[in-house]
């Protein structure tokens, strides 16, 4: 990775010591960086520090391992703390660690929601707000959050992660506004599903649609994930979208009506059979979408409405037509607090 952005600046990574973590630890070491990992195991803290000091541009560069568990404030603080009096207030923040537990909604424990929300989510929010008081007297840092295409795209057996990840992606964005004036840019990244060992552990507790979801698609590897996010945050990327998948269903998501965003996942939750239909038809309106340039803008949204009792059956060459004169018709009325007249939405 030669560059200069990253060069001497003091890197703190949670979940360093293993998988999208370590695999940005070795690239920021190659790249002048002084790293930090912070993680709870200490054994896998040691060998991973000796493939980042291996990776290392230059010998003086100053690298160390935390053992701490996000979780707890008290000790997500302390990591913070120990890399302060150590190498300096941080730099770069990344909020890489995180758990997931695949399952039916209605299998998972609560305990199992409240642990995955504990690290997930509150491990970010809790290491960010350590973190934050020092960058914002600097007036500089750069903060980037993990969250997951299953952190804008609710995914069949996620629904405990998911939500933990939605979390991290909303939290961000506020973060975004909040810190913009201090100089402290905020990056969140969506990875698809990567060869870690956390994909491993969730393997054996994968469901039949789960499975059919995936197809036959291979995970990416954590090494080009992780390249992806440090390139895209380094170009100043708020959202970054490592691999095509990752994109491609961001589109699905935000360009399409939801019903038809659940159609299509529904189809590619079943079987095989029908996997490569919905794929099909998924690139196909994507496609249709991006060459006509439809854009989901309040002056044009009338044209989309649609109840719930209506097929899915639109004409697009009188949708195109009337779309050209969009641009003249006057915007919507905006709604008071306390308005409670009805409207026709999806």
């Amino acid at each position: 990775m030669a560059n200069q952005y990253w060069n001497n600046k003091v890197v703190l990574i949670t979940g360093g010591s293993s998988g999208i973590g370590l695999a940005a630890a070795k690239q920021l070491a190659s790249a002048g960086a002084q790293v930090w990992l912070a993680a709870r195991r200490l054994e896998l803290l040691e060998s991973a520090l000796k493939e980042v000091q291996a990776a290392r541009r230059d010998p003086s560069q100053k690298c160390g391992i935390i053992s701490g568990d996000v979780s707890d404030p008290k000790q997500a603080a302390q990591m913070v703390e120990t890399v302060t009096k150590s190498a300096g207030v941080p730099d770069v923040l990344i909020n890489s660690a995180g758990i997931s537990q695949p399952g039916y909604v209605h299998e998972l424990s609560p305990e199992v929601f409240e642990h995955l929300m504990q690290v997930n989510y509150l491990g970010t929010v809790y290491v960010t707000s350590a973190v934050l008081p020092a960058m914002m007297k600097r007036g500089s840092g750069h903060i980037i959050n993990l969250s997951s295409i299953a952190g804008y795209m609710g995914v069949f057996g996620y629904s405990a992660y998911g939500a933990t990840k939605f979390a991290v992606a909303g939290y961000s964005e506020v973060l975004r506004a909040e810190m913009k004036t201090h100089g402290i840019r905020v990056s969140v990244a969506f990875p698809p599903d990567t060869d870690t060992p956390q994909l491993a552990y969730e393997t054996p507790f994968k469901m039949e649609e789960m499975l059919a979801l995936e197809g036959s698609t291979k995970p990416l590897s954590a090494d080009s994930v992780a390249h992806s996010i440090l390139q895209q945050a380094e170009r100043g990327h708020f959202m970054v979208f490592p691999g095509t998948d990752s994109r491609l269903f961001y589109l699905l998501t935000t360009k399409l009506p939801k019903n038809l965003v659940f159609v299509i996942l529904d189809m590619m939750a079943t079987p095989k059979k029908k996997v490569q239909k919905a794929k099909v038809l998924f690139l196909a309106i994507i496609s249709l979408r991006l060459y006509i340039g439809l854009e989901w803008r309040p002056e044009k949204e009338k044209f989309f409405k649609i109840s719930a009792n209506q097929s899915f059956e639109m004409n697009w060459r009188m949708q195109w037509t009337s779309l050209k004169n969009a641009q003249n018709l006057p915007r919507p009325k905006r709604r008071l607090p306390g308005d409670t007249t009805p409207t026709l939405s999806l």
